[in-house]
């Protein structure tokens, strides 16, 4: 099984024509309504705020 890294480079938010776009390490691209975008940075600020507090030593693995 393959074990699934943390990536340690963020990615880039940019707004075009009333839409937010998100490139990620690693080639991910999203398009998102500026909703959809304001709810995915709240949910990903609150994730990162629980991972602090965990064990950093959990990788997930992929099959």
């Amino acid at each position: 099984m393959a074990r699934l890294e943390p990536e340690t480079v963020a990615g880039k938010a940019t707004a075009e024509s009333g839409v937010v776009l998100l490139d990620g390490p690693g080639g991910v691209a999203v398009a998102m309504t500026p909703e959809a975008a304001r709810e995915t940075g709240h949910s990903l600020i609150a994730a990162a705020d629980q991972a602090d507090f965990q064990p950093h030593d959990i990788v997930q693995e992929t099959t």
